[in-house]
């Protein structure tokens, strides 16, 4: 049985027919309508439909969101395409689409996708990490993606950077308290995402860089602005390991595609595990931009026949 994923962003709405074999045999993409919800989800509702054409059967959908559902009330939350924030995005896409949608965070759906057919395929428990204009994070286990009463497994973005300030990097010492959109003073992802990366280096050396200008330098300031990005991921990946121990760590997003992150990582991060030895992986993400929409895809359990369960 074919199923749907839609990956639902800030400037699109993507959405995939995936066969059974894991392939896909359609894709498009509209503008994402922004700041009008009640087209939002117009523009999910018709795309789906349009899919369902192609496939000759009503297919499973699952939409990747830029937040994620409160449980308790099914309001959505944290949410950067805040014209989401607040409103019952997964009910109403159920009224308009019937029972065979379900909903997750789109840093879950890149964990799910890695772990289904990626970089982590056949492992036990993996943690998938978007390092992009934000940071997420999700987490599987046995092939399962794990929300939390809370729906918000894998928020690593948002906890303290580790050591701020405590480490042997004295450069770090130049750097000052960032506070996040949160509310939050020194969240992960105000070090850790592209434009924190190149705050960091601006404050370092009053200079603008974009990230790939960083992973690319090879003056000294470059260089060191790179190696304490190192330090501060390494860090905060170790402080996920000991919490979860997972055999992989899969990068996704714009800044895992910095080659020295994967030598360099995971050379420093043995100093923070709670262990002698460390047989944790950390691999990039196989699927690439494409793993969101493909892990909303796999939101549903291969089996699951939605023309019998509606």
């Amino acid at each position: 049985m074919s199923r749907i994923g839609v990956d639902l962003g800030g400037t699109k709405v993507e959405a995939i027919l995936v066969g059974g074999d894991g392939t896909i045999e359609a894709r498009e993409r509209v503008a994402t309508p922004r700041f009008d919800y009640d087209a939002t989800v117009e523009a999910i509702a018709k795309l789906v439909e349009t899919f369902d054409r192609v496939a000759g059967h009503r297919c499973t959908v699952g939409a990747g969101t830029p937040g994620a559902v409160e449980p308790s009330t099914g309001l959505m939350k944290n949410c950067n395409s805040t014209w989401l924030n607040g409103r019952p995005l997964l009910g109403d896409l159920k009224r308009r689409l019937g029972d065979r949608v379900r909903v997750a965070n789109d840093a879950d759906c890149f964990a799910l996708s890695e772990s289904v057919d990626g970089a982590a395929a056949g492992t036990a428990t993996s943690f998938g990490v978007i390092l992009g204009t934000g940071v997420g994070g999700g987490i599987v286990t046995h092939g399962r993606l794990v929300q939390g009463p809370n729906g918000i497994a894998g928020e690593w973005g948002h906890t303290p950077l580790p050591y701020f300030h405590c480490d042997v990097d004295e450069i770090e010492h130049r750097l000052a308290d960032r506070r996040c959109y949160c509310g939050r003073v020194n969240c992960v992802e105000t070090f850790l995402s592209g434009p924190g990366l190149a705050r960091t280096h601006a404050a370092l050396w009053e200079e603008q860089r974009e990230p790939r200008e960083i992973a690319q330098a090879t003056d000294t300031n470059g260089k060191r602005t790179l190696e304490l990005y190192c330090r501060q991921l390494a860090r905060s990946l170790a402080q996920i390991a000991n919490v979860l121990d997972p055999e992989v760590i899969v990068l996704g997003g714009g800044v895992s595609e910095i080659q020295a992150l994967y030598q360099r990582v995971p050379e420093l991060w043995t100093a923070y595990f709670f262990s002698d030895t460390v047989n944790t992986r950390l691999v990039p993400a196989v699927h690439g931009a494409a793993g969101g929409v493909r892990g909303a895809a796999w939101l549903w359990p291969a089996d699951y026949n939605s023309d019998s369960n509606h």
